[in-house]
């Protein structure tokens, strides 16, 4: 019998004065109703740079996964964006939620420039279009929170764990985020659909498909 595949699913808390953070909401959402074959465990980081980085560590020593899919907010993004790429720099345009603002600080000192996800990131855009949810690749987690641990999480997977599997998803605000704004929005049950197929997709396919993902700019 084949073994269920474990898998964490990690949301941050509300930064930037919002009062609710999509990421954490949907992720708690897909562990509540997780695919058939696999084992969902719903963790919520602190969006703060360090902290963010232990609380996963100790997530990933205490449950073991298969697979690490971290989620966070990009607000202004149409879509869920699944992550090819985290770079080794924390540069934060705006404060964490403890007051912190490293400029051009290394996340690892002397580790390399950049990870690449270790998902096949094409292939879960593609299935998660098909499942009806819009997706897209993309090439850039930013400098915030966000891609401080993407690259701490990939550097782990590099350095002590090299059976896991992991990258990072960012999803658009929800609904109730925008209101009254031109930005947009998509529902957290649509955003939670979309990290179930993504860790479907994940757990059964080791070879990324070969399409078209990439940007002009």
């Amino acid at each position: 019998m084949k073994r269920t595949t474990r898998i964490l699913l990690t949301g941050f808390e509300p930064f930037d004065g919002e009062s609710s953070n999509p990421s954490w909401e949907a992720v708690r959402a897909a562990a509540a109703e997780p695919p058939a074959g696999l084992e969902i465990t719903a963790v919520e980081l602190p969006c703060v740079y360090g902290r963010s980085r232990t609380v996963l560590r100790e997530a990933v020593a205490a449950h073991d996964p298969d697979i690490v899919l971290c989620v966070g907010q990009a607000g202004g993004r149409p879509d869920l964006t699944v992550e090819r790429v985290a770079v080794n720099i924390d540069d934060a345009r705006i404060p964490d939620v403890s007051g912190a603002q490293p400029i051009d600080e290394p996340i690892v000192p002397g580790g390399p420039a950049a990870y690449f996800a270790a998902l096949p990131v094409k292939a879960c855009v593609a299935a998660v279009r098909e499942a009806g949810v819009p997706a897209s690749v993309s090439n850039t987690a930013g400098t915030f929170v966000c891609n401080h641990v993407f690259y701490d999480l990939m550097h782990l997977i590099a350095t002590e764990r090299p059976a896991l599997r992991g990258g990072f998803v960012h999803v658009p605000y929800a609904p109730g985020q925008v209101a009254g704004r031109s930005l947009p929005s998509l529902a957290v049950s649509a955003v939670a659909e979309g990290l179930r197929v993504i860790a479907a997709t994940a757990a059964r396919t080791n070879t990324d498909i070969k399409a078209v993902g990439g940007a002009t700019h």
